[in-house]
């Protein structure tokens, strides 16, 4: 009896896998084809003009409308696209992009916004043979070379945050650190790993006194980033800086210390917090924002952990590996993991702020 509960029970887990693998492969073309229409502005063009006809569309975007009209219909069948026909000529069908479907493709200043998503999945998997390779020699793979896709994409994901949640809602949380950040003299913040810069500018643009430093190791996004510092008109209070924050001189001389997002990829993180904390002294607050997971690992952890499981096999491991020694972390970087690293830099402890967010967590570590 129990032999025939098994094999029933396997037959079931083995037909929920096939029916799990072919939706996902259907994630997989809707996440590749709301990248081609909004690398290729399809979506932007088709709000400004909808409904329009494949042939429309391909002649407003100079697109190949053969192709067009392929994606139109993939669009459809994905339930991103509304489409009208007409019972008198039905081979001209016209389409649309329903109002709550273009805030998420389309608006870049909306916190739903989320075509970077598609990006980023485009650049994570850039180098897929690279990472394969390194399954098999235990190395890594640079940031580089998973190139702009990569980089935008994860810059476009946190941009809306950094500019309209970070300074307006969560900094203002933290009571001492905000009246700081308001206060004379002008405060000053260090932004270690600041990417296209968007953190920097988000909290200059929240607090107008404040000067901040960002700090990062690739040449390409602090390239990006100071020029998105130069189109905000921020360039006499935020510094983008194409170096390490470890200098002796630095120590000491910054009211907070923050890394968003990007300890879990560092090959040598207690050495990057040791840094942080002689950034800040013994005054300065450490904030560090990393990826909201459970503490232990639970084949339940649900989506968001499964979300991060996703981007760390195929992108934050083999980056933080590229470096010898590393800790290889990983994107799961679970609260005892950075407690360890913070008590092995020298802290005390963290503090996880009560701050709400699907994606982050807020810790703040502790003398």
């Amino acid at each position: 009896m129990a032999t025939t509960i098994d094999a029933q029970t396997s037959a079931l887990r083995q037909e929920a896998l096939v029916e799990q693998l072919l939706q996902a492969a259907n994630g997989v073309w809707d996440i590749f084809a709301v990248y081609l229409g909004d690398q290729l502005g399809l979506y932007r063009a088709l709000v400004a003009m909808q409904p329009a006809s494949a042939a429309e569309l391909a002649l407003a975007t100079g697109l190949a409308e053969r192709y067009v009209r392929e994606w139109l219909e993939q669009q459809v069948m994905a339930g991103i696209l509304d489409v009208d026909t007409c019972e008198d000529d039905a081979s001209a069908p016209r389409f649309r992009l329903p109002a709550g479907h273009a805030e998420v493709l389309t608006s870049r200043e909306s916190l739903t916004y989320l075509a970077p998503l598609a990006q980023l999945v485009v650049g994570v998997v850039q180098p897929i043979q690279a990472v394969k390779e390194a399954f098999r020699t235990g190395g890594g793979v640079s940031y580089a070379d998973y190139g702009p896709d990569m980089r935008h994409g994860q810059a476009g994901m946190n941009r809306n945050m950094f500019l309209h949640q970070l300074g307006q809602e969560y900094l203002p949380a933290i009571p001492d650190l905000h009246a700081r950040l308001l206060a004379d003299p002008p405060a000053r913040i260090a932004d270690v790993g600041c990417g296209l810069g968007w953190s920097s500018i988000g909290m200059a643009m929240a607090y107008p006194k404040a000067h901040v430093d960002g700090f990062d190791l690739d040449l390409a996004s602090v390239d990006e980033a100071q020029g998105n510092v130069a189109q905000a008109g921020l360039e006499d209070r935020v510094h983008i800086r194409l170096r390490d924050a470890s200098s002796p001189a630095l120590a000491g001389q910054y009211d907070l210390v923050t890394a968003f997002e990007c300890v879990h990829d560092m090959a040598d993180p207690v050495g990057a917090l040791r840094t942080m904390r002689r950034l800040a002294g013994e005054r300065g607050t450490v904030l560090v924002v990393d990826e909201r997971v459970a503490d232990t690992f639970s084949p339940d952890g649900g989506e968001v952990e499964r979300l991060m499981y996703g981007f760390s096999l195929l992108h934050c491991l083999p980056v933080g590996l590229a470096e010898t020694p590393s800790a290889g972390t990983g994107t799961v970087m679970r609260p005892p993991t950075l407690r360890r690293y913070a008590q092995a830099a020298g802290f005390r402890d963290i503090e996880i702020l009560p701050l709400d967010n699907v994606f982050f967590t807020f810790y703040r570590l502790v003398r």
